[in-house]
């Protein structure tokens, strides 16, 4: 029997053409005004790109939200379009769900489930996830993939290449190359959900001592490599708390910070898309008392040396000391670090960590306006990066600035007044590389995932 959810040929033939001719008519544009000499009207063809991708399901809407939290990795015309686009697509119809579900756990699916929701509670790029009840009563979260979803991801791939191609004719500040290896290789991890119910015992165990954050349990017998079924998670969204009391809104965000900076301060582990969607508040008391964290697709293991990178750059910034900054930067992985490129780094390294080195309670933005945050900051490392050519930009650095940016979001969205200082040297208290390989090591292994990282 062919398995219909192969990387086939025809249905990446399918996706070339849907995306390949919003990518491919810009190359062409590009192409015409390097050869006439013409103007290029960039946000013009920015919003052509945008047009046509974004009726699009699937990694391409991953691939440009993880974009535009890079700065400079592709022209800031295209990353204010595609940062427009939606993680909401049109749902499977039932009829596709049926059809689906039946090649996951066989004909008699229905006979598994007390009830199972014919319309999705939520419908996003790579699959949608539907109420259920398990035979023993308790609530169910099942998510399922769409059809044809590896074809998608390597056809939006290879056109993400492209992009980049581009942006390299483009005069661009940074290299791109590994960002994209980078992306790459983590939007292929989300299509086994296998590895994803790992990443779930893996935070269970990382977060067990936490009150603050909540994570499900995985049904292994109603799960396979493209249906994920997990505990159902009663909350409410983030955002309905955003004209709460500061102590609501404080709580919840200390609860983001715990259940981001915990897992990457002690195991070398966070998760690389903290955007709104991802996590619901939960009660006690008729009151919000944490979160829980819905999904886990997007994890990324570093190697503990990284983790130590990151640690000493905090110390090099908050004590001024050159020789760790340079450490930091080439344990990232960053090489030729002249005292340009250190000076440029250190605009955003310190805009990132600003908060972390302030001994007092404050917003994330500190009186910036939400909408300007880190534009300045952006603009001066675009400046400085270009004026010295392609920087070569590793491949560690692409999660880690977008879970920065993200959770700063979430933060900026609860308005919450946290001293982000005493959190932070809490979460690294009694640091070391070594105490960290250790967890990490043992935590994988009995998580059932692969040492090396």
């Amino acid at each position: 029997m062919i398995d219909s959810e192969q990387n086939r040929f025809s249905a990446r033939a399918v996706r070339y053409a849907r995306v390949g001719t919003g990518v491919g008519m810009i190359a062409a544009r590009l192409a015409a005004s390097r050869f006439f000499g013409m103007g290029l009207d960039r946000a013009e063809n920015a919003a052509a790109l945008g047009a046509a991708l974004g009726g699009l399901k699937g990694p391409i809407m991953k691939v440009a939200q993880l974009l535009a939290t890079i700065p400079e990795a592709i022209p800031p015309e295209y990353t204010e379009e595609l940062a427009k686009l939606q993680s909401e697509a049109p749902p499977m119809g039932w009829a596709f769900v049926k059809r689906r579900m039946s090649a996951e756990l066989g004909t008699d699916w229905q006979a598994k489930f007390k009830s199972f929701e014919h319309q999705p509670a939520a419908a996003a790029s790579l699959g949608q996830v539907h109420r259920a009840t398990s035979l023993d009563g308790m609530p169910l979260a099942c998510k399922l993939q769409y059809p044809d979803m590896q074809s998608a991801v390597e056809a939006d791939l290879n056109q993400l290449q492209m992009l980049f191609a581009l942006h390299r004719r483009m005069e661009p500040a940074i290299d791109a190359t590994q960002i994209g290896e980078e992306i790459s290789e983590r939007i292929r991890e989300e299509l086994d959900y296998r590895r994803e119910a790992k990443h779930v015992a893996l935070y269970r165990q990382m977060l067990s001592d936490t009150d603050l954050v909540r994570v499900p349990g995985v049904r292994p017998e109603l799960s396979t490599g493209r249906l994920l079924t997990l505990d159902w998670m009663e909350g409410e969204r983030l955002l309905m708390h955003k004209d709460a009391s500061l102590d609501i809104r404080n709580r919840l965000a200390t609860a983001m910070f715990t259940a981001w900076w915990m897992p990457f301060s002690q195991y070398g582990v966070i998760h690389g898309d903290p955007h709104l969607g991802n996590y619901t508040a939960f009660e006690e008391g008729g009151a919000p008392a944490g979160i829980n964290l819905l999904d886990y697709g997007c994890i990324r293991i570093f190697p503990p040396s990284f983790v130590g990178g990151v640690v000493d750059l905090y110390h090099g910034l908050r004590t001024n000391d050159d020789d760790l900054i340079v450490k930091a930067y080439e344990s990232w992985g960053f090489r030729k670090l002249s005292r340009e490129l250190i000076d440029a780094l250190n605009i955003w390294a310190r805009f990132i960590y600003g908060p972390l080195l302030d001994d007092r309670v404050r917003s994330i933005a500190d009186g910036v306006k939400p909408s300007q945050y880190g534009r300045r900051e952006a603009f001066r490392v675009h400046q400085a990066l270009k004026a010295m050519g392609p920087v070569m930009v590793p491949r560690e650095f692409v999660f880690m600035d977008r879970a920065a940016i993200g959770l700063g979001g979430v933060f900026l969205h609860l308005r919450a007044e946290l001293n982000f200082f005493r959190l932070f040297n809490e979460a690294i208290a009694n640091f070391s590389v070594e105490r960290v390989a250790a967890r990490q090591a043992v935590a994988l292994e009995a998580a059932g995932l692969a040492t090396k990282v």
